[in-house]
């Protein structure tokens, strides 16, 4: 079940970059500008580690008892459907990487309406919960602490970027 899972979010993140490259043709194309480029190649090197540390922990580590394992998948699926509702909020304009389109109003619906960033509280979470669930303790506390370190870079960086494109 686990190895199931694993492979469903490995196939599903591969989805995404799939989803997102092609959004970051259609708004380039739109005239939408790329910024804060600097930092992505660690977010890359950070999400393909992640699943390496996490395969490298559970092969040292006893699987979690059922009940536990059941009430984290189950925040992970709440998470999942929260990342739907994030990505087709934005539709187009979803992507991983900082595009803007000028003089384009910002998104205020969905989870928008409530959380400035709501993507980055999903992934947060899942960077907690997913590996906890393949008992990678030592994966949850290295890559939370440095996702968390990039997202003060990459916060900083869209904050900018949007405020440049509605100016």
């Amino acid at each position: 079940m686990l190895k199931l899972i694993f492979l469903f979010i490995i196939v599903q993140r591969l989805f995404e970059l799939k989803i997102a490259k092609n959004n970051e043709k259609k708004l380039k194309m739109r005239g939408a500008i790329e910024l804060g480029q600097a930092h992505y190649k660690y977010f890359i090197i950070l999400h393909s580690t992640f699943f390496i540390s996490i395969v490298v922990e559970n092969y040292f580590i006893e699987y979690v008892k059922l009940s536990f394992f059941t009430f984290l998948f189950s925040l992970f699926l709440i998470l999942q459907l929260a990342r739907v509702w994030v990505i087709s909020t934005l539709g187009e304009r979803w992507n991983t990487k900082i595009i803007v389109l000028p003089n384009e109003k910002l998104i205020n619906k969905g989870l928008y309406k409530y959380i400035k960033h709501p993507n980055y509280l999903i992934v947060t979470l899942e960077l907690i919960i997913i590996p906890i669930m393949f008992h990678a303790y030592i994966t949850t506390v290295i890559f939370s602490i440095s996702n968390l370190i990039l997202l003060k870079v990459r916060i900083r960086e869209e904050n900018k970027a949007l405020l440049q494109s509605i100016e």
